[in-house]
């Protein structure tokens, strides 16, 4: 095998990890926003069951408020009637009185109402922040557990960064360029081997000529249909085209 080969393969090495390093890296800030959105959900369900609780609150109060005005307007018919006269003018606070009474009485059970909806709502409060406190502890581990391997991935990433200029300063400079280029269009399958006489690469069957080119180890040789470059090792299967 060429020497210029030899070193191509040792950098294509380099290179496809570099690549596999790089990938790994690009898809962690999406398994963050997946784990910061699940942990975001249950934070809004234990939110809306908190305002719940805090909307029943509300209502509860107005209807105490509603209450008391009742109350308030039967001691001011009471008052009233003690000071009438007139028959029908008592007898019409009466009725005023009767109304207000009933309609305390329809306040009341609407009180009882809440009181059992407000029991309901701090039960589902409870469980949501059982949830949301469950998920926030996995989402942390998680997420811990993302960052670790983040930085492990930076570190390996620098390392075979470090002396990759190193690698490719090794290879001769035409071949090194032809290789970049190919790189830039092929991804990480450049230099490749022929199996049963095809291209490793683009798997169309290569000539006798290639192939007889590519065994005699005196020149880079180039795949005639997809461009990558060539090579061969004793153990490969040449299956040599008529």
């Amino acid at each position: 095998m060429l020497d210029s080969i030899e070193k191509l393969l040792v950098l294509q090495d380099r290179d496809r990890k570099i690549i596999k390093i790089r990938e790994q890296l690009a898809h962690i800030p999406a398994e963050r926003s997946q784990l910061q959105a699940k942990l975001s959900a249950a934070t809004t369900g234990l939110d809306a069951a908190k305002l719940r609780v805090k909307q029943i609150e509300t209502d509860r109060k107005k209807l105490e408020l509603e209450v008391e005005s009742k109350k308030g307007q039967i001691d001011k018919y009471s008052t009233q009637q003690l000071q009438t006269k007139k028959n029908e003018e008592y007898r019409a606070l009466s009725n005023e009185i009767n109304t207000c009474k009933a309609a305390i009485v329809k306040l009341d059970d609407q009180q009882l109402e809440l009181m059992e909806n407000a029991e309901a709502a701090q039960k589902e409060v409870a469980r949501y922040t059982q949830i949301s406190n469950e998920q926030k502890r996995t989402a942390d581990a998680l997420l811990a557990e993302l960052a670790t391997r983040e930085e492990a991935l930076k570190k390996e990433l620098a390392g075979l960064e470090a002396n990759r200029a190193e690698l490719a300063g090794a290879v001769d400079e035409s071949v090194r360029t032809k290789y970049e280029r190919l790189m830039k269009h092929k991804g990480s399958s450049v230099v490749v081997g022929i199996q049963h006489g095809v291209c490793g690469g683009c798997h169309m069957t290569l000539s006798r000529q290639t192939v007889v080119s590519c065994c005699a180890d005196q020149e880079v040789v180039t795949c005639i249909n997809c461009g990558r470059i060539l090579y061969y090792t004793p153990d490969m299967d040449l299956a040599v085209t008529e």
